[in-house]
């Protein structure tokens, strides 16, 4: 099963970084659920800004790892 690292904004202009297996399911998850992460409940509503596919949980795991360690200059270098 594939699974996707995704970058969301957040409505204070904050990045955030996360995996799934369905992309529209977790922003959804993000803006109206409990099920969103803690830090994006606090900064609704957010905004898809990048996702990448990965083969699998462990790949993506280790993908979302290193974006997160990114500058956000970085991050942002890499959504554009």
């Amino acid at each position: 099963m594939p699974y996707f690292i995704y970058i969301v904004q957040c409505s204070d202009t904050t990045l955030y970084t996360g995996i799934t297996t369905d992309v529209q399911r977790r922003v959804d998850e993000h803006n109206h659920s409990e099920k969103g992460a803690k830090y994006t409940k606090l900064r609704r509503p957010v905004h898809l800004v990048y996702t990448e596919i990965a083969e699998n949980r462990s790949i993506a795991s280790k993908r979302e790892y290193a974006i997160k360690k990114l500058s956000r200059h970085a991050k942002l270098a890499l959504i554009a």
